[in-house]
């Protein structure tokens, strides 16, 4: 009887073992696929639904970063730096040294490297991250830095000065770099590079210039015209959606689909200026102006003798090539014997401009651009246009 009783005690204790077993492992598969759902909903979250259900207390340690870690790909860089810097110093001077001579300022006769060597210190890339996967390309951008130890000396000439080596010292790069690889099917697989720098966050290039024996005094102006060289280059060659083309791999590729082309043209009309600054110590001011997308390509009016309201009413049609980046700058200059000395300066963006309706503003003028170098901050008048789309503007302002 005790042996029965036995055998039917554990098999029940049994039965009660694997039906409770059973049922805490149903438990935690209900569980889990509920955290699972969970998860899923709070990965689809941004920022801003994480912020309303949390209120003020969002945990400041939740990051949604944009851009990729890349820590192997610094170590590889740095491996192999001196290779990459061979390659990329043939590269800059063969693209960057034409740009030299196209926007080279009045008064410098020569400007291009006398010597360019990128240093032993390999930049870092803090993040990658892929905007766009298509057939043939892939499109990244690269969230660049770099403060190496390059060696990069400029020659320049000027009328009646010998030629000056100026050093650039102390070279700092933070911007955001695009890529856009265009695939081949033969090694290396590449057929062209697209390079560019984002213009938001704003590419940020530090430099002292230095003479080497010499001084800088020896052509005055000259620090400023090589950091408005430098802008200019950046603005107008390097800013996306300008870019530089790179073949790679020695086969003829066409490389047109990746060109930058233009969108139409902006009929743009000079009509007057008011109250401009006096330059002169006797007598008034000469005053024209000048307009201009791109530096390479600028026209001006004439000349108005000895007014500070001079009337222009001169027509220009201009290339554009992206409404989005590009501005119409507009420029007075006082003619003078010798360098002609800017009167003021102001930008209007194309974007602000309207399909079929002509604008016509007065634009106060500015000593520079960029204000923040500027000490003399007095008004310097204003720049009466008009400005729309040319009837060859195809495209432009759809």
């Amino acid at each position: 009887m005790g042996l029965i009783s036995g055998v039917f005690m554990g098999m029940i204790f049994g039965i009660a073992l694997m039906a409770g077993w059973r049922h805490m492992m149903r438990y935690r598969s209900t569980k889990r696929i509920a955290k699972a759902a969970d998860i899923k909903i709070l990965g689809s979250l941004n920022r801003d639904d994480l912020k309303k259900i949390c209120g003020d207390n969002f945990p400041v340690w939740i990051s949604f970063p944009v851009y990729e870690q890349v820590k192997w790909l610094n170590k590889e860089l740095s491996k192999l730096w001196p290779f990459v810097a061979d390659a990329a110093e043939l590269v800059i001077k063969e693209s960057v040294e034409p740009l030299l001579e196209e926007y080279r300022p009045p008064g410098i006769t020569s400007l291009k490297f006398s010597k360019l060597s990128l240093g032993n210190v390999a930049p870092k890339i803090e993040g990658i991250r892929v905007q766009s996967l298509k057939q043939g390309q892939i499109t990244m951008d690269i969230d660049f830095r770099w403060g190496g130890d390059p060696s990069i000396i400029l020659g320049v000439e000027a009328a009646m000065v010998a030629s000056i080596p100026i050093q650039l010292k102390d070279l700092q790069v933070f911007t955001v770099i695009r890529v856009i690889f265009q695939l081949a099917e033969e090694i290396p697989c590449i057929s062209a590079v697209v390079v560019a720098l984002l213009s938001e966050p704003k590419p940020r290039i530090d430099y002292t210039l230095k003479a080497v024996g010499g001084s800088l005094t020896a052509i005055p102006g000259i620090a400023d015209m090589i950091d408005d060289t430098v802008d200019s280059i950046i603005t107008d060659m390097l800013q996306w959606p300008h870019r530089i083309v790179v073949p790679i791999g020695g086969i003829p590729v066409d490389t047109s689909e990746l060109e930058l082309k233009p969108q139409g043209k902006v009929a743009v009309t000079i009509v007057k200026a008011n109250n401009l600054k006096n330059m002169e110590m006797i007598g008034k001011s000469d005053p024209y102006a000048v307009v201009h997308i791109k530096p390479l390509f600028k026209v001006k009016t004439n000349v108005v003798d000895n007014n500070l309201n001079p009337v222009w009413n001169q027509t220009f049609e201009l290339i554009a090539e992206d409404k989005e980046t590009q501005s119409l700058i507009f420029e007075v200059f006082d003619k003078d014997i010798g360098q002609d000395k800017r009167l003021g300066i102001v930008k209007l963006p194309l974007i602000d401009l309207e399909a079929d309706t002509p604008k016509e503003a007065e634009l106060r003028l500015l000593p520079s651009l960029d204000m923040l170098k500027i000490k003399d901050k007095k008004d310097r008048g204003s720049i009466t246009v008009k400005v729309g789309a040319s009837k060859h503007s195809f495209n432009l302002f759809k």
